[in-house]
């Protein structure tokens, strides 16, 4: 999702506990391109298992449907925690949550209710947040209190929230007695500082195994981490095919030669297209060399260049062919929802 040029990156990676095959934490996040909001939400069940699992998702999937609506976040709450079923043993309905709302200007408003603190990383440090909190009131329990925070996010910003399952890993080792909350905040530092770019999908799964370590390689709870990163987009630019025109050639070689991001060519024509138009000289890398394909080509501003002749073979023969760690792709396209822009541009 693009927020004022930006690119917002949401990913999440979970693992059980032990050897639950159910998570009891729930993970939901929805992009609304017509407001240019994107919205998450992590809840964390209480205990484990197909309970907790209902629990999480319910709360989940409320809180999304409620945000999506623009409903106030503390009615929001309390109407969630009436809902949810209490559980037989402890007699209490319970179920932990952050929201992360972020409209198409980068405002953020994050709501967190008895689940460790998000952290917000800018400019290689954590950043303390302002807080306002909220009592709740509950029938089941003492008075308990969620936390409301808004601030702008900046250009490589990220956003980190987690169950306890990472907080707690390591809870009794003599190491980290207390759990692994402040060790969390060095281990992401240090991931941050050795892969500046690195991605929300690896950031979070990273957090994750390190929290599995930290516990002997057998969680004890279900674990969940959740990132949120603000960055550049990443574009790529697929050219296949010369124009129907030949008098298009100098524009399509505008268009390769100015398109800000990675560039792949496919297709011999087209690449001697280009290489004629730009003066830019193709060359074989003759120690790549396949039996069944010509050898690669290169071209200076050009990232990848595809080229094979598969005229004279048959459909099993192409199937059958050694292309050793290149791909060939056939692709038929459905346009679906998802988290992340696609943009497909074809000329011919």
């Amino acid at each position: 999702m693009r927020v004022n040029g930006d690119f917002i990156e949401v990913d999440c990676f979970q693992k059980n506990k032990g050897d639950n095959i159910v998570c009891g934490d729930s993970f939901v996040s929805h992009k609304f391109k017509e407001e240019g909001r994107v919205i998450s939400v992590l809840s964390d069940g209480l205990g484990s298992g197909i309970k907790a699992s209902v629990l999480s998702t319910m709360t989940s999937s409320m809180l999304l449907n409620f945000s999506m609506m623009n409903e106030d976040i503390t009615a929001a709450a309390a109407s969630i925690i009436k809902t949810l079923p209490r559980d037989e043993v402890r007699k209490i309905s319970y179920s932990t949550f952050c929201l992360c709302d972020i409209d198409c200007f980068g405002n953020t408003r994050i709501a967190e209710y008895e689940n460790p603190a998000y952290y917000l990383f800018r400019g290689g440090q954590f950043v303390d947040v302002e807080k306002k909190r909220i009592p709740v009131e509950r029938d089941d329990m003492g008075q308990t209190a969620m936390w409301l925070s808004e601030f702008a996010m900046e250009k490589e910003d990220r956003i980190i929230f987690f169950s306890d399952g990472v907080s707690q890993s390591g809870m009794g080792n003599r190491n980290m007695p207390f759990g692994w909350e402040e060790g969390a905040k060095a281990f992401i530092r240090e991931c941050v500082a050795r892969n500046p770019s690195i991605s929300a999908k690896e950031l979070a799964r990273k957090v994750v195994i390190e929290s599995e370590k930290n516990d002997g390689y057998t969680l004890k709870d279900d674990t969940s981490c959740c990132v949120i990163y603000m960055r550049k987009p990443r574009n790529l630019l697929i050219c296949t095919g010369p124009p129907f025109d030949e008098k298009n050639d100098a524009y399509l070689s505008k268009l390769v030669t100015e398109f800000p991001g990675r560039k792949i060519i496919c297709g011999g024509t087209t690449a001697n297209i280009l290489s004629r138009e730009t003066g830019r000289e193709i060359t074989l890398d003759m120690e790549m060399m396949e039996p069944d394909l010509p050898p690669a080509s290169r071209m200076e501003g050009i990232d990848l260049i595809t080229r094979t002749d598969t005229a004279d073979l048959a459909d099993m023969e192409i199937l059958k062919a050694n292309t050793g760690s290149q791909v060939f792709l056939e692709v038929h396209l459905t346009f679906c929802d998802a988290m992340e822009d696609l943009s497909l541009k074809i000329s011919m």
